[in-house]
């Protein structure tokens, strides 16, 4: 399908200066083929042509880190600290969830995502090739992350399901993860580090989020969690970790030398009472940084438009009102995103990346004046305002309708279902 969008500002994002164009964007297949002045270009034969009306169009959201199926767990299990959150109430709920559970509570968070501005999104849980099932029918984009732990999974399981997924199809794509180093014994722990040298694949887990985490880490070990994995051989093809809130002395000049991602979840951490990251210090030693929301059950939605301000607002709160520039922030979400999860071909609005494209309406109070955009959208955007969520070519989501096979109402009475029935076998 070929769609013109016209009469339309546009935000490419290519880089972080907040530039934004005027004219056209045509979309031919699942491909950009046209971004700007459409003089001089032949006309494409389109299905559809939008008229933007002077609202924006920017590249997708990425949401770098998530445990979508976790929507079960939606404000069920609240205002504890990480450890009793994960243990107490957590792990026990999750043994009671089926490969079936995951894909229907899966597809819950994806009317969520779509309906917020979000293209693709970071997921780490389990029974992966449901996940992926269910982006295939949703035609909505993950990127699933391993999450091998003493509790489960191996590194020959986690080698099998990355070559499954990566031949899934172009909207599901895999890399080697793990759960956490504290819940994964070094035996395991060297396995994946091998595999990862193996495949020349990087990887990527929970890191530094809590400073018990930290502290006990070192007790053990005498190295930070960072510095631990590294020298098991975790990060010689890079990898990132997701949180990263308690970096300590050392683990910086890991990170730059790996070339390792940083995924800041600024809701969660705050509502974990975990901390905050030092992101404005990350900037400034040019080491890349992603933002994600992490799952449902610790944030406890999935809006990146809230991710976005707390990532700034919280740094402006603890180093000073210059840090944190918001445009460096919406970089951060739809590009640098995009190329931690390994798909770097749609992080921007650029001739020949992949159409994923979101359509922010600029009429609405919160948006005007229009002064500065890219900021606005930081600092005074709303999942209220997206308009149309367009991936791979195709809209999935326009002024409040999905637009592909799905029963909102039917998806929610089945995670209320499946909620209901852990309950019981909990006696919750």
């Amino acid at each position: 399908m070929n769609t013109r969008f016209y009469n339309a500002r546009i935000l490419p994002m290519e880089t972080a200066d907040g530039t934004v164009l005027e004219g056209e964007l045509w979309v031919q297949g699942d491909r950009i083929a046209l971004v700007g002045d459409p003089n001089g270009r032949e006309p494409l034969a389109f299905d559809r042509e939008i008229d933007c009306k002077g609202n924006l169009l920017l590249p997708g959201f990425k949401n770098a880190h998530t445990h979508s199926a976790m929507t079960f767990l939606r404000s069920f299990a609240d205002d504890k600290p990480l450890h009793n959150w994960l243990h107490e109430d957590v792990f026990p709920m999750e043994a009671h969830l089926t490969g079936d559970d995951i894909y229907d509570l899966t597809k819950l968070a994806v009317l969520e995502y779509v309906s917020g501005g979000v293209t693709a999104a970071f997921d780490m849980y389990y029974h992966v090739e449901r996940i992926a099932e269910c982006a295939c029918d949703t035609g909505f984009r993950f990127t699933i992350c391993g999450a091998a732990n003493d509790f489960g999974g191996t590194a020959e399981s986690t080698k099998q399901d990355f070559e499954l997924l990566n031949r899934f199809g172009p909207l599901v794509n895999c890399r080697i993860g793990f759960h956490a180093e504290y819940t994964t014994s070094e035996p395991l722990l060297r396995d994946l580090a091998a595999l990862s040298q193996e495949l020349h694949e990087p990887v990527f887990t929970h890191l530094s989020e809590t400073a018990a985490e930290v502290d006990d880490c070192i007790r053990r070990t005498g190295m930070s969690p960072i510095a631990y994995l590294d020298s098991l051989g975790m990060f010689n093809y890079g990898g990132g970790g997701f949180h990263m809130v308690h970096p300590r002395e050392g683990d910086l000049e890991i990170m730059k030398a790996r070339g390792l991602y940083v995924c800041t979840n600024p809701a969660s951490n705050v509502k974990l009472s975990s901390g905050v990251a030092p992101i404005e210090t990350y900037y400034r030693e040019n080491i890349p940084v992603a933002i994600g929301t992490d799952g449902p059950a610790s944030n406890n939605c999935l809006d990146m438009f809230r991710e976005m301000f707390l990532a700034t607002g919280l740094q402006k709160l603890t180093v000073g009102a210059a840090a944190a520039d918001p445009i460096r922030v919406l970089h951060s979400a739809c590009s640098v995103g995009a190329d931690m999860m390994g798909r770097s071909d749609c992080n921007c609005l650029k001739e020949g990346k992949q159409a994923d494209v979101v359509m922010l309406d600029l009429h609405t109070p919160n948006m005007q004046p229009i002064n500065n955009i890219a900021k606005n959208v930081v600092y005074s955007g709303s999942k209220a305002n997206v308009a149309l969520t367009m991936v791979a070519g195709k809209i999935l989501y326009e002024r409040g309708e999905y637009i592909f096979d799905v029963d909102p109402e039917a998806v929610y009475a089945k995670a209320n279902e499946i909620i209901t029935r852990i309950r019981r076998s909990e006696g919750r």
